[in-house]
C-alpha cells in the first residue's frame, strides 16, 4: 500500500521528474507530482510523492529540512482536503462569498 506525502517549500525549477528521482533515494516512488497554477503553469511550490508505506516514514526523516534545488523541505504525510462549501460565482465572474451587500462605501 502507498503512502501520500506533502512535499512544500519546493524551487520552482523542481520538476515531477526531479522530485521523483530525489524521493527515489530514499525508496520506492509510486508516483510525483509537482502542482502548477492552471493560467500560467508555473510551480504553485508544492506537490505529493507517493512512495510505498514501508519507505514514507524514512523519506519525511531523511527529505524534511533538507535541501532540494536550494530550498529548505517541508516534508510530512498528506491528509486530506478539509471540507468546504462550493465556490458561487456572480455574473461579473467574481466571487459572491462577500455576502448578500456587495457595494462598497467610499
Amino acid at each position: 500500500m502507498a503512502t501520500k506525502l506533502y512535499v512544500g517549500n519546493l524551487s520552482y525549477n523542481t520538476t515531477n521528474d526531479s522530485l521523483r528521482d530525489a524521493f527515489a533515494q530514499t525508496g520506492t516512488v509510486v508516483s510525483a507530482t509537482v502542482l502548477t497554477d492552471r493560467m500560467s503553469g508555473r510551480s504553485r511550490g508544492f506537490g505529493f510523492v507517493e512512495m510505498e508505506e514501508a519507505d514514507a516514514a524514512k523519506a519525511i526523516e531523511i527529505w524534511n529540512g533538507k535541501d532540494l534545488d536550494g530550498r529548505k523541505l517541508r516534508v510530512n504525510e498528506a491528509r486530506p482536503m478539509a471540507e468546504r462549501p462550493p465556490r458561487r460565482f456572480d455574473s461579473r465572474g467574481g466571487s459572491s462569498d462577500r455576502g448578500s451587500d456587495d457595494r462598497r462605501s467610499f
